[in-house]
């Protein structure tokens, strides 16, 4: 059995650009593939049905990947585009069965969140949907390196994990990008 999976990066793409390319080097050569998140304004219609979107994302961004790891910067948690791209990563259909979930704090998430240790995360400063699915069992969060190893054990979990966690998918989509300092329910 291959421990190469096809790991999709969601991220938010103005602040974290820089991290995705970093992954993409480091890691790149360890999985089977890695398809950088790529949901931005205008491809997908906002007015859509939910699972109309997370249909479409699945399908047509999310096609044959098996994880799905969400690069968490200072403000990725507002984007919807995120959201997105979390809520149909989750997803079980026919064509494509859901994928494991995790998630890496970035350098530049604790540089804006000063007054956390590292290590720690305030639940309400990351993806609201990945921080349900952390709760479920679904899901797991880690901090930022550079160590292709340690990675790649992650990503093999999580694509374990899928088959013996349900994921939690109840949250209702962003309709929008969110401001402020941290979500609320």
């Amino acid at each position: 059995m291959s421990n190469r999976h096809k790991v999709f990066v969601s991220y938010h793409h103005a602040l974290d650009e820089s991290y995705k390319k970093i992954f993409e080097l480091r890691f790149g050569n360890t999985f089977g593939a890695i398809v950088p998140g790529s949901v931005q304004d205008g491809d997908i219609d906002p007015n859509l049905p939910t699972d109309t979107i997370r249909q479409k994302i699945r399908d047509e961004y999310l096609r044959d990947t098996s994880v799905t790891v969400v690069l968490i910067g200072a403000l990725t948690w507002q984007r919807k585009h995120i959201d997105w791209e979390i809520g149909a990563s989750i997803r079980d259909t026919k064509a494509n069965p859901r994928s494991g979930l995790l998630g890496i704090l970035l350098p530049a998430y604790h540089a804006h969140h000063t007054r956390l240790e590292r290590g720690k995360y305030n639940p309400k400063t990351i993806p609201p949907r990945l921080y349900d699915n952390i709760k479920a069992g679904f899901a797991s969060i880690h901090n930022w390196t550079e160590d292709p190893t340690t990675v790649q054990g992650w990503i093999h979990q999580a694509y374990h994990r899928k088959s013996s966690a349900l994921p939690d998918n109840s949250r209702a989509s962003f309709g929008k990008n969110r401001s402020g300092d941290e979500w609320t329910d």
